[in-house]
């Protein structure tokens, strides 16, 4: 049989066509896989044929066809990648920023489920569709985490680190990545609850003094000293004293991994161009990553051991007094531990990550307490329904029965998530769902805060709803459109730790405080900074003096004298 001529449909870009003989491809599906197989189509039963308008839904009717046999895919034609045109040299750098949420938002309306931009030479693409975020995030033939120079790390891209900031293809990750996650799993994290309760406690003084005195405080500050402070002991081993005073200072470390971040995101959205610079931001990150480096090496050295002897690895997270402790003395099957030039990095990250994530979401999470309405008194009632209180060191397996407290921090992530950019890039030249056509070494962004609010995928999706969790709709979605640490290899390894600190913290401030916001002023993101912040969120609390009762199996409060009757 003569060799069939094969055309994808085309919108923009070049003309893609070839011969294929058909003789030995058995049925429709095996014709879709061989062409998707040569041609980078990366999901083969969107492929549909046709002979001018005729569809051919059978591989019989393709071989008895005349003439040049077209190809869509899910029923479009090649398409590149939409966009905004931008400007000479800044490219869309003044259509994207200061309000990137928002203005990334007017472009998904725009250009439909992806686009790109240009800030300044640097191309990335953005997604709003959870098919195509897991896709990117599968770590295949398609995509991995390769930091390239436009991906949003790269300024900060560390392959000694391996974890978040090395490619997936490089030795060093496989390495970390084999020491570092057990040290933040499930059964190491409710090892490490007790802690998390103490130094929650410890900032009580500093929040009592500042509602004595009437004064309102800035979340976002006070969080970050709470998280960084919590991070410090666990991962370090270190006092950082950040609540012996209402103003005592964070420690240098926490100061300079969180500048480290501001400025990474200012390079990373200027272009290639400015991390050259040999002055200004590009100097002060080289600066400010030997400063990181010489003190996570002091911290390293000074930090506690419960002892000498090597521990298995799956273990030794419960052995050890710290993280670090634990990093020096893990050994696996083969008695090999974490090589000496990968310990720092990798506590550098650690570290770093985990307490900028949990400062922002709990930030949000407060933001959400004096937002929402009736959120501080669902999340006491079940407190106190659950026998929680002021005394309790609250356990793991306290919290996963907290199913308020559960769907309230769900809900957030969903409305406020902390982490946005987690670039993949693209490993070939491909075909997306949709007719996309990417080049290889695209960075793609599965845009989390946009796919948590795609209109598409949520009902309602700016409205606060944590009951939506209860719905079949929500239980049954798609298992992409919630992904507020990612998804598939490369997802953040402490969302373990992250969670179970948030809960607990919650817990214990909501149980001890009242709280409402300090004036009117509408909340304001930090644009500037590798998470998303809240910047201007001031709040004062109110030390509880009464608390509910019990609800009765029926749902009401046994003792209505008992209720705290102010709005929550």
């Amino acid at each position: 049989m003569a060799a069939i001529h094969f055309e994808f449909d085309v919108s923009t870009g070049s003309k893609t066509s070839f011969d294929l003989e058909l003789d030995g491809v058995k049925d429709l599906t095996a014709l879709k896989h061989t062409i998707s197989y040569n041609y980078g189509v990366v999901q083969p039963e969107g492929l549909s044929f046709h002979s001018s308008d005729t569809p051919l839904n059978e591989l019989a009717d393709i071989k008895a066809s005349k003439g040049k046999i077209g190809i869509k895919v899910d029923g479009h034609a090649l398409r590149e990648i939409p966009g905004p045109s931008g400007l000479p040299m800044v490219g869309n750098y003044f259509e994207v920023f200061p309000d990137h949420l928002g203005n990334n938002q007017r472009f998904f309306d725009k250009y439909g489920a992806i686009f790109k931009t240009n800030n300044m030479g640097k191309i990335v693409a953005q997604t709003n569709d959870p098919e195509l975020a897991q896709i990117c995030f599968s770590e295949s033939e398609f995509f991995s985490k390769e930091i390239v120079p436009d991906h949003p790390l790269y300024p900060i891209k560390n392959q000694k680190a391996g974890v978040f900031l090395g490619d997936t293809d490089n030795p060093d990750w496989k390495v970390v990545h084999k020491f570092l996650p057990p040290a933040l799993g499930p059964k190491a994290v409710r090892h490490y609850a007790p802690q998390m309760n103490s130094c929650c406690e410890e900032s009580f003084p500093v929040f009592d003094e500042m509602e004595k005195a009437d004064q309102a405080w800035n979340v976002y500050q006070y969080m970050l000293k709470l998280s960084s402070g919590t991070v410090g002991k666990i991962m370090l081993g270190k006092d950082l004293k950040h609540f012996t005073s209402v103003d005592a200072p964070l420690d240098r470390i926490v100061l300079a991994i969180a500048e480290v971040l501001a400025i990474n995101k200012k390079i990373a959205s200027r272009g290639e161009w400015y991390s050259h610079l040999p002055f200004g931001d590009p100097l002060r990150l080289k600066n400010l990553q030997q400063f990181m480096t010489d003190q996570i090496q002091e911290a390293i050295n000074e930090a506690n051991s419960s002892g000498t002897e090597d521990l298995q690895l799956q273990e030794a997270a419960l052995k050890a007094a710290n993280v670090v402790d634990y990093l020096v003395r893990a050994t696996d099957g083969n008695g090999n531990r974490l090589p000496k030039e990968n310990l720092v990095s990798a506590t550098i990250v650690a570290t770093g990550a985990g307490f900028t994530t949990t400062s922002s979401l709990l930030s949000w999470c407060l933001y959400g307490l004096v937002t929402y309405p009736g959120t501080q008194a669902r999340i006491l009632q079940e407190l106190i329904d659950k026998d929680i209180t002021d005394e309790t060191s609250i356990t793991a397996d306290q919290i996963d029965e907290l199913d308020e407290l559960g769907k309230f921090v769900k809900e957030m992530q969903r409305r406020h998530n902390p982490s946005y950019q987690p670039g993949r890039t693209a490993q070939r030249d491909m075909i997306l769902p949709g007719g996309y056509q990417v080049k290889k070494g695209t960075v793609v962004i599965p845009a989390l805060h946009h796919i948590h609010n795609n209109p598409a995928i949520w009902e309602n999706p700016a409205r606060f709803d944590p009951d939506r969790w209860d719905t079949e709709q929500v239980k049954q979605r798609h298992k992409a459109a919630y992904i507020p640490f990612a998804t598939g290899q490369r997802m953040c390894i402490g969302f373990n730790f992250a969670l179970l600190e948030v809960k607990i913290f919650l817990c214990k401030l909501v149980y001890r405080y009242h709280w409402e916001k300090e004036g009117d002023m509408e909340t304001e993101y930090d644009p500037f900074f590798q998470l998303i912040r809240p910047v201007n969120l001031y709040v004062k609390t109110q030390k509880r003096e009464r608390w509910p009762s019990k609800t009765t199996q029926e749902g009401t409060d046994t003792n209505g004298s008992g209720q705290d009757t102010r709005e929550s």
